[in-house]
């Protein structure tokens, strides 16, 4: 049996207490119950896999997705939604040409003509179509609704050589 007193024993433990309790008194009491809270909270395990989300500068597919997913982040927030910068992804990705149709479009069909929807969708999956002349299509599938009353829309968007989005339309290019 060890007859060494506990504070022999012990010297690094003894050390962080007094580290811990100097911190403590030092940042104060706020500090210490999130402190403490995560220290003794159980870790939450999780079933589901992690997501990742792929991209490669200079493909099709991932330009229309950084632009569909930024797009929808702008038009969505419908406490706050960012009409500047919806105008700015815009001018950033369309066309000039593309862009005067696309706005004769929407004031015929009073809808967004990116969306092809007067609302934003729930969901969206975007998939390469492959070249199509110059250019390259891609398929933009937007989920509008959730549960058992949703309604999806198949839009073909084309790209020119140098990137930028000169249709889009709900047939393909093809």
């Amino acid at each position: 049996m060890n007859k060494k007193p506990l504070a022999h024993r012990r010297p690094g433990r003894r050390a962080a207490v007094a580290v811990g309790l100097a911190l403590a008194v030092g940042l104060g009491v706020s500090a210490q119950v999130p402190a403490q809270a995560s220290v003794h909270a159980p870790a939450k395990v999780s079933t589901a896999a992690p997501q990742s989300v792929n991209g490669t500068s200079g493909q099709a597919v991932t330009r229309v997705a950084d632009f569909y997913g930024a797009y929808i982040d702008a038009k969505g927030d419908y406490t706050d939604p960012d009409s500047t910068l919806a105008t700015a992804l815009r001018k950033h990705y369309l066309t000039p040409d593309f862009a005067k149709r696309l706005t004769a479009w929407e004031e015929k069909n009073e809808a967004d003509g990116v969306l092809r929807a007067q609302n934003v969708p729930a969901h969206w999956t975007v998939t390469d179509n492959g070249a199509v002349g110059n250019g390259h299509e891609v398929i933009v599938t937007l989920t509008y609704g959730s549960g058992e009353t949703t309604q999806k829309t198949k839009l073909f968007v084309l790209l020119e050589r140098y990137d930028h989005i000169a249709d889009i339309s709900t047939t393909s290019n093809r």
